[in-house]
């Protein structure tokens, strides 16, 4: 199975690398969208560190700015997360398939007497 890359997973789990982003997108995901104001109170965080960390996720495609006058209201775009799910579920299997395989070849060795309980 060919598991392909992309700059858009780069930039995907780059971004959700951080926990402070992780748990923005939390955020995001639970009440739908926030002003960068609304989530520097939630986090404690300076605007300036906010305003990074919102840039990081909205370069990597996973948050959507909308201005509303002076406020900028982030929600989340669920495209790359479904990438970065496929991407996951891709090596899962592999990997899955993989053990599926190492027991068989285990069982068949214990069989033949060639590996020790």
């Amino acid at each position: 199975m060919a598991i392909q890359y992309s700059d858009t997973l780069d930039r995907t789990f780059h971004a959700l690398g951080d926990g402070s982003r992780r748990r923005m997108v939390a955020t995001l995901a639970r009440k739908g969208s926030c002003t960068a104001g609304e989530l520097g109170e939630l986090f404690s965080s300076s605007q300036p560190t906010v305003s990074k960390h919102l840039r990081v996720l909205e370069q990597a495609g996973l948050v959507s700015r909308q201005i509303e006058g002076r406020n900028h209201v982030f929600a989340l775009r669920p495209a790359p997360m479904q990438q970065a799910r496929v991407w996951l579920e891709q090596h899962l299997a592999f990997w899955e398939g993989s053990f599926d395989q190492l027991d068989h070849l285990l069982e068949q060795l214990k069989g033949t007497g060639g590996v020790d309980d």
